[in-house]
């Protein structure tokens, strides 16, 4: 239990420094490449902060625990929209200027509502991960067309101000990308040992543990990219990085999960329980972030709601785990 503990805090340390290292050298190869910085902002970065979800997942999936992989997947969306968003707001109200991510945020809606769709038969076949997959390239394909016509957005100039701020040789860049790709993987396997040695030992179940440990674990580089943002007034690359990091999880964390390791069973907590909560977040955060009436704004009391939210799962689980 002891070594199992060092292995999930020694992963998670080395994970937040690994995914910092492989965003910072994937988003200067891509300037370097000569990419639009609206794109690196939208793809790059997003694509980076879910890397440590996908990473874990895949090995959970490896290991054969799928109800691992898909409690991070969903559990990484609750702490990105309860905990991330809900402290980010209380440091700092965000305004979303960015017509981008207003688009983003009915799009999340409705992959939400997609996933659960292919959730409610009890089973995910690899089949349906397949066809999660294909909605990821799909994703990234709109998102390929609107950085294109999005030529001056609110993301754009604050993800070029970063950029500009944090210059980096070309050669420097492609090793902080191979380094910190390798070393993401090697933390994930020593979490995931650690997360399955531990729920065994307490005879939890793999998903609670994917739900709770292993997804605050995998959005702690969320956790630190938002709230930086936020405190530096870069209010659209705070909430983008959330929207596009939930997004990528539903479709390409589980979608990959799911292919390696088809889930013929799901726990009924996913349907009952963890979806719900996952959606009931998500459709909070577009009415308070979309802007009905103007510029949308995510303020000091709506972050207080999200954040009480995410408490309020936690007890929910742990209530879960002692009647079990």
């Amino acid at each position: 239990m002891i070594l199992a503990a060092l292995a999930i805090l020694g992963g998670f340390a080395l994970m937040i420094w690994s995914a910092d290292r492989f965003i910072d050298g994937a988003a200067a190869t891509a300037k370097h490449a000569g990419m639009p910085s609206l794109l690196i902002g939208m793809v790059i970065v997003g694509f980076g902060t879910s890397a440590p979800e996908m990473v874990v997942s895949a090995m959970a999936a490896i290991d054969g625990n799928p109800d691992l992989a898909l409690g991070n997947a969903l559990g990484s969306n609750i702490v990105n929209t309860g905990l991330i968003l809900g402290i980010t707001a209380l440091v700092a109200p965000i305004a979303v200027h960015s017509k981008i991510v207003r688009k983003e945020l009915p799009i999340l809606l409705l992959i939400g509502l997609f996933a659960g769709a292919l959730f409610w038969n009890g089973e995910l076949s690899r089949l349906e991960a397949f066809i999660l997959l294909a909605g990821f390239f799909g994703l990234i394909g709109w998102t390929i067309f609107a950085a294109i016509k999005g030529r001056g957005d609110a993301l754009e100039v604050e993800t070029e101000q970063e950029l500009m701020a944090h210059p980096m040789p070309l050669g420097r860049a492609i090793m902080w990308l191979c380094i910190g790709l390798v070393l993401l993987i090697v933390s994930s396997r020593i979490l995931v040992w650690g997360a399955v040695t531990i729920a065994q030992s307490l005879g939890v179940s793999d998903l609670i543990i994917g739900l709770t440990i292993v997804a605050l674990g995998t959005s702690l580089p969320e956790l630190a990219a938002s709230v930086i943002a936020a405190r530096k007034g870069e209010h659209d690359i705070a909430i983008g990085n959330v929207v596009g990091s939930n997004m990528f999880n539903l479709l390409a964390v589980v979608g990959i999960a799911g292919v390696i390791a088809p889930m013929p069973q799901l726990s009924p907590d996913v349907l009952t329980r963890d979806w719900p909560v996952m959606m009931a977040m998500t459709v909070g955060l577009f009415v308070m972030a979309y802007g009905f009436r103007g510029e949308g704004r995510l303020n000091r009391i709506e972050g207080v709601i999200l954040l009480a939210s995410y408490i309020a799962y936690n007890i929910w689980l742990l209530n879960s785990v002692m009647a079990g």
